[in-house]
């Protein structure tokens, strides 16, 4: 799910040209690209995250709810740590992925700047 930003640095070396090979790649169409793709993959992947989390936390809710009706059930209880764990887990998984953009729009900024300007929505 990562691939674009984990391959940004070589993705960048390998497209935008050094200073005597300016004139030979339209860099500001290279620098376009990357840019919709990195926008694309974080949008995609921010998108698929929050919908685990809703539905994660929609588990954990009715499993709440239950667990209020049937104090004794070990099993029941079990199930709702799981849950929220996995919950957890999901929820740092934004942090991490805000980590990993923020990480990406850096060595996007420093390499295309020249060449792209891209929308003030980022």
């Amino acid at each position: 799910m990562r691939t674009i930003d984990d391959r940004i640095v070589h993705e960048l070396n390998t497209t935008i040209p050094t200073a005597s090979f300016v004139g030979k790649i339209d860099a500001g169409q290279t620098c376009k690209e990357l840019y919709q793709s990195l926008m694309d993959a974080h949008t995609s992947r921010e998108r698929i995250i929050k919908n685990c989390i809703a539905q994660t936390s929609s588990v954990v809710k009715t499993l709440r709810e239950e667990r209020e009706k049937a104090q004794d059930d070990v099993a029941l209880l079990k199930q709702l740590r799981k849950e929220q764990t996995k919950l957890k887990l999901m929820q740092s998984e934004l942090n991490v992925e805000e980590v990993v953009n923020d990480r990406s729009w850096k060595v996007f900024n420093e390499r295309c700047r020249i060449h792209y300007k891209p929308p003030k929505s980022q």
